[in-house]
């Protein structure tokens, strides 16, 4: 069954860079853009700025890059937090004291944001991207700009413009599986066990901890990953998983939330059986957003492998520096990680470079990638997508968006040299 919607006139108006998406990559984008002279209009679906570091209650920073943006929203944090926490530089995540922050920083930088609002299809002239339509309250409406940039994590904007890409992993197109994050309160900190990787083993008088949840908690959830908050008694639980959930579809995104919370109860119970310290928790807060780790892998200029990262590469036209984390490959058949991903194996501790060219599609002008979406394999994926990151893909991103508009030219022409000067690295 089809419906052959009437045509009709849309509400329109032009700035020189649009931002889809406020994940930390889109933060990054806004920020350098607005903060080097453009008018610069920032899109978000959900009620607050942040992405998975705030509607998806992310627990803490992971990985590291050298970043002003990001540094900046470390200091920043840590000005907001409170008691024994005021002032200390932590990557431990306050996500309602990371949403007000966003939001002060781009009132701060004229950055006009619209909450409530989904990005819906790309205003085009051949290959090139020339403007968004969006879709909020008020209406549908066309907004036109010189840069887009494609902070969506799955990049719908790239895709609606045509971009080419691949889906997953190189061999079968499987994803890694999906997960929403809660909090859990009346945790008694002096006796609690924070396993923070999956490779972190905790004895008990029950068993190791890991093998338990895999025991108990079954499949396909099971692996224990518990990290502290700002807050007295209060912990995060990245513990829910779900398996074979496409990203770009809302039907899969339905039925990974309802198997995700359908879990939670189950953990709590075994946390409070078989966790020192968790004999009385109780579930205070769940994520309203959930956590999709990997959908589409654009093609673009250039193309940063799992070898690049491995060998820590220094590419001659990088935008990104001193990027370091390991291979986070959530396992794609199971809980834990994949046989595929190294963490306490990953033995790289000197940081990579991104080049400019994974941020630029291969054929669409008009348009830069920013953030999990960029053009790296399966692998390589694992790493840069974590969010501190992320947010230096975003800044890399707006600072050639505002380039290309003050020098009236397209983005694959700006170098990478004068993306450098302005990001500081």
């Amino acid at each position: 069954m089809t419906y052959q919607e009437k045509a009709r006139e849309l509400r329109a108006k032009r700035v020189d860079v649009v931002v889809v998406s406020s994940g930390p990559a889109g933060i990054g984008a806004a920020l350098a853009a607005a903060r080097n002279g453009c008018s610069v209009v920032l899109i978000e679906q959900c009620g607050a700025l942040g992405g998975i570091a705030t509607a998806g209650m992310m627990s803490h920073w992971t990985g590291n890059v050298d970043d002003k943006i990001y540094h900046e929203i470390l200091m920043r944090s840590a000005e907001r937090n409170e008691g024994e926490h005021k002032g200390v530089i932590t990557i431990t995540i306050d996500p309602e004291k990371l949403k007000t922050l966003y939001l002060e920083m781009m009132q701060e930088a004229k950055v006009e944001v619209l909450l409530y609002t989904f990005f819906s299809d790309v205003i085009m002239e051949g290959d090139a991207v020339k403007g968004v339509i969006i879709e909020n309250k008020t209406g549908r409406s066309a907004i036109f700009a010189h840069c887009v940039v494609d902070a969506s994590g799955d990049g719908d904007v790239a895709y609606k413009a045509g971009a080419e890409f691949m889906l997953g992993r190189e061999s079968d197109n499987k994803m890694q599986p999906c997960t929403i994050m809660f909090k859990v309160g009346g945790v008694d900190y002096s006796r609690a066990v924070f396993p923070g990787s999956f490779e972190t083993l905790v004895p008990t008088e029950n068993g190791e901890l890991q093998a338990l949840g895999k025991e108990i908690i079954g499949a396909p959830a099971g692996h224990v990953l518990l990290y502290r908050t700002t807050l007295p008694g209060v912990v995060t639980c990245n513990m829910t998983n779900c398996l074979d959930v496409d990203g770009t579809k809302a039907e899969d995104l339905t039925a990974g939330t309802i198997v995700c919370r359908n879990q939670m109860d189950k953990i709590v119970a075994f946390l409070r059986e078989y966790a020192p310290g968790y004999e009385n928790c109780y579930i205070i807060s769940s994520a309203s957003l959930i956590g999709i780790r990997e959908t589409r892998h654009f093609k673009g200029v250039d193309t940063i492998t799992e070898r690049d990262i491995s060998e820590a590469r220094i590419f001659e036209d990088y935008v990104v520096k001193d990027a370091h984390f390991n291979f986070d490959v959530h396992n794609i058949s199971g809980a834990g990680l994949d046989e595929t991903g190294a963490q306490d194996e990953f033995k790289q501790e000197n940081g990579y470079t991104i080049p400019y060219g994974c941020l630029v599609p291969e054929k669409i002008d008009g348009l830069l990638l920013s953030g999990r979406n960029i053009s790296g394999t399966h692998i390589a994926h694992s790493n840069f997508r974590a969010m501190p990151i992320c947010v230096a893909i975003g800044h890399a991103a707006g600072a050639a968006a505002a380039i290309a508009v003050r020098e009236n030219c397209e983005l694959r022409e700006v170098q990478a040299k004068q993306v450098r000067e302005i990001v500081g690295i």
